[in-house]
């Protein structure tokens, strides 16, 4: 996904410093992940988030980081007001998503690639750089190899920006360059759920639960693996954004469990169990000669997923409201506060492929996006360790990082002689 924060830095670059020569290097099409991304409708950034403080909390990893100086250079509406200002109309939705008013992420990657062009950066896609190194003279020499046929190059670079977003050959050339990588591991996912009944009601939404995620070798309690929100039925388990957020705040815990775990659900967190309780036993009071089948339409609950919590519970749900005991009915309250599911794996989430994983922060400056190890070598987006929850906040990494890593290199770069800066895809 990130390779947007590789154009966005490159524009703001050659914005900056116009006598610079910006050659942006793609192995494949350029923006293709933005293309597909939000079910191709890109999910450009959160419109929700006017607290820089609240923004960092959306990242599982850098919300420590991000609380400084990284948002306020270049934040959500900084990013709206430059597509609205390159002349692509935007719409925040309920959630605080910000989509083009198109609902089509072409608009976005038109908008991006019209505007490399207009300022004069080359873009080379088909090729990859497969290995760098600095000269005596703090050059970066970058070797360029095409896919398809036999084809080397060797350039030289007076800045090196590497925007590969989760691609191992990122990876490889920040190591090569004297960088650490932390394994990158997946983040963002639905988790598969062994129950054949739940997975028969696919299709289900919950608007609002509240979901806590319980891992076997974890002792410490992580506030953030517990999660309100809308969850969802999927064929295979539960998706939906507390899900989501789950997977991407236990990425690393996850993949220590080999994704096995408990995933304890609250269908009813506005309301107290005691609540609950006297709530059931006052239909059960007023409706004695209704079936069981029918409940308290306060709860809220989709008719087969009431059927599905019976099931549980071992209750028929052709009994009478007058035939079920007092017991029954707190145990069916008790499961509506506390139901558990057995995780198995993980499952996929279409619109998004996000990884935890990459060069450590620690190893950057976040003002100017430059290494701390090699002098003129900068990072933005992915490629780092930094990874956010759903709802537009990768993107919004990509765009800040690229943007201050785009001004560090243009503004040294306009108060020198005409240079090259090389982005590594």
């Amino acid at each position: 996904m990130n390779r947007t924060a590789g154009i966005y830095g490159a524009i703001r670059a050659k914005t900056l410093a116009p006598n610079l020569n910006v050659v942006v290097i793609e192995k494949g099409k350029p923006l293709a992940k933005v293309k597909i991304s939000g079910g191709g409708r890109c999910n450009v950034t959160n419109g929700h988030c006017a607290d820089n403080t609240i923004l960092a909390e959306q990242y599982p990893r850098g919300s420590k980081e991000f609380r400084g100086s990284f948002f306020n250079v270049h934040g959500p509406s900084d990013t709206m007001s430059w597509f609205s200002d390159h002349g692509v109309e935007l719409k925040t939705e309920e959630d605080g998503r910000v989509f083009p008013v198109s609902d089509n992420s072409s608009s976005i990657v038109d908008c991006l690639l019209n505007e490399a062009r207009q300022r004069g950066v080359k873009l080379q896609t088909g090729k990859s750089v497969t290995s760098a190194s600095t000269s005596a003279g703090g050059k970066f020499t970058l070797k360029i190899e095409k896919r398809t046929i036999d084809y080397v190059e060797f350039i030289e670079a007076d800045y090196l920006l590497i925007a590969s977003g989760s691609n191992q050959q990122g990876y490889n050339l920040a190591n090569q360059l004297g960088h650490s990588i932390i394994k990158p591991v997946p983040s963002l996912f639905t988790f598969k759920i062994d129950d054949k009944p739940l997975t028969e009601l696919s299709g289900i939404t919950f608007p609002k639960v509240k979901a806590s995620l319980k891992l076997e070798p974890l002792q410490k309690n992580i506030p953030e693996l517990t999660q309100v929100g809308p969850m969802l039925v999927t064929h295979w388990g539960l998706s939906g954004p507390v899900v989501l957020r789950l997977s991407a705040w236990g990425a690393r815990d996850l993949f220590s469990s080999e994704y096995k775990g408990t995933l304890l659900v609250d269908f009813s967190p506005d309301v107290h169990s005691e609540d609950l309780k006297s709530l059931l036993s006052q239909h059960k009071k007023k409706f004695p000669q209704k079936v069981v089948g029918s409940y308290p339409p306060e709860l809220g609950l989709v008719k087969r997923f009431w059927k599905y919590l019976l099931n549980r519970e071992g209750i028929d749900e052709d009994i009478l409201w007058a035939s079920i005991s007092n017991n029954a009915l707190m145990s069916v309250a008790a499961l509506l506060k506390q139901c558990s599911f057995i995780v198995k794996g993980k499952g996929q989430f279409k619109d998004e492929f996000v990884t935890a994983g990459g060069v450590p922060l620690s190893e950057i400056s976040l003002k100017t996006m430059e290494s701390r190890i090699k002098p003129r070598l900068f990072f933005a987006g992915e490629v780092l360790n930094v990874d956010g929850v759903t709802g537009g906040f990768n993107f919004q990494n990509a765009w800040s990082g690229g943007y201050i890593a785009g001004t560090s290199i243009g503004k040294i770069a306009a108060t020198s002689a005409p240079s090259l800066i090389e982005q590594a895809m």
